[in-house]
């Protein structure tokens, strides 16, 4: 066994002694607060330090701010930034080493760069913005065309949220109405799992709709409501902005901040301040479109009376010619008219003419053919059994009776002689 030997807590000691006269003085250092938990007015933070490229941690250690600083400290810090001091973001802390035997290793904060941790989400802010712009996409929901008549609206948004409840308030009387129908889905809009939430949200949200409708909605909606500056970081996220920005859908936020902006505000088609005011933009459209409506029924009223007057006029006009013109064809048809009546009657007249000489010719011819005129030239009318007979085949009988002008005479058949 060695000759020099030392207890645990010697040797921790002395590790105490080198780190408390090494690191004497405190440092600024750059770090990302992985965790933060606050107990009895102390805040107990983990620090890490990770490579750029994989997020991989390749430093940690547990920090302090005690009680008798945090409050000044901490308050100083939310003040400047207007941030909330919370775990997932990047700070610039002074910061001085201890080691306790018995706690082990740990750094107090003694102070906390707010401009740093703005620069640093103004940084990624700006770096999201300057890929979605390179990538073509950072426009593309913003040039969509504002729909014409929105009745279908898909909102995402946090349960429960107070910012919900004030979208719902004007909401619900337009879809009581009639006027829009909304769909609801939930997703939350804090910490590290919110931009993944949103979109799971908002891809369960549109594949029910494409279910239920078998179409898109006319319009997207992201409303968040009020809630801690800080908390708009976690909306700041590229892989979110890129799904909103390839929707071929008009989407409209209200994260809930008048002068704090998201990227979402930068990307969406339409950015409002709070969810009242975005229910507020739906509503003024559908009343701006049935403005345009009720003024366009009446554009087309004036324009159709127009219209009808100036055909009226214009039928006056043609009614006029057209009588003046039939009282013409009439005239006209009049004089052809007479004119035919006149050769109608003419030769209505040589036909009669033509008849009555005609009458005239057969009467006399009838008048020649009469028998008593024949018999009077000594021809008779041989009857068999009262009848006029033409031919011996027509003798019926051995008796005959034969007509002259003056008499019959019944005469008996003693022989018939044929003319063949």
């Amino acid at each position: 066994m060695p000759d020099f030997q030392l207890s645990l807590s010697e040797y921790l000691s002395t590790v105490q002694e080198v780190i408390r006269v090494t690191f004497d003085e405190p440092v600024w250092v750059k770090a990302e607060i992985r965790n933060l938990s606050i107990k009895g007015g102390h805040y107990y933070l983990e620090l890490a330090e990770k490579e750029e490229d994989t997020d991989k941690v390749i430093a940690s250690c547990k920090a302090t701010i005690w009680k008798s600083a945090a409050a000044k400290m901490v308050l100083k810090f939310e003040r400047e930034s207007g941030i909330e001091l919370s775990r997932d973001l990047n700070v610039l802390i002074k910061i001085k080493a201890t080691f306790s035997p018995q706690f082990g290793f740990s750094v107090n904060v003694e102070d906390i760069d707010s401009s740093y941790t703005l620069g640093d989400i103004a940084r990624r802010y700006q770096q999201i913005l300057e890929r979605l712009t390179f990538e073509g996409l950072a426009n593309k929901n913003k040039l969509l065309p504002t729909p014409f008549d929105i009745q279908n609206v898909l909102v995402i948004a946090p349960e429960n949220a107070a910012g919900l409840g004030d979208f719902k308030k004007d909401a619900d009387a337009l879809d009581k109405a009639g006027v829009c129908h909304f769909v609801y889905h939930n997703a939350t809009f804090q910490g590290n799992t919110a931009a993944a939430s949103i979109i799971g949200s908002l891809g369960d949200g549109l594949r029910q709709w494409a279910k239920d409708f078998k179409a898109a909605p006319d319009l997207i909606v992201i409303i968040r409501g009020g809630g801690a500056v800080n908390d708009l970081a976690y909306l700041n996220d590229y892989d979110l902005a890129a799904l909103l920005c390839k929707r071929t859908v008009p989407i409209w936020v209200g994260i809930g901040h008048e002068k704090d902006r998201t990227i979402l505000d930068e990307v969406a088609h339409r950015s409002f301040d709070t969810p009242s005011k975005v229910i507020g933009g739906i509503r003024n459209l559908i009343v701006e479109r049935t403005q345009e409506v009720l003024d366009s029924l009446q554009t087309i009223k004036l324009l159709s009376q127009h219209q009808i007057t100036a055909y009226q006029s214009q039928n006056d006009q043609y009614l006029r010619v057209i009588k003046t013109l039939a009282h013409g064809q009439i005239n006209e048809a009049n004089k052809s008219l007479d004119l035919m009546k006149g050769t109608l009657q003419y030769l209505a007249q040589q036909q009669i003419k033509l008849a009555s000489n005609q009458v005239d010719s057969l009467m006399r011819e009838t008048l020649l053919q009469n028998p008593r005129n024949v018999m009077a030239k000594g021809y008779g009318i041989v009857r068999s059994h009262g009848k006029a007979i033409r031919s011996i085949q027509q003798i019926s009988g051995d008796s005959i009776q034969i007509e002259l002008q003056d008499g019959i005479i019944e005469a008996t058949v003693t022989q018939v002689i044929s003319n063949d």
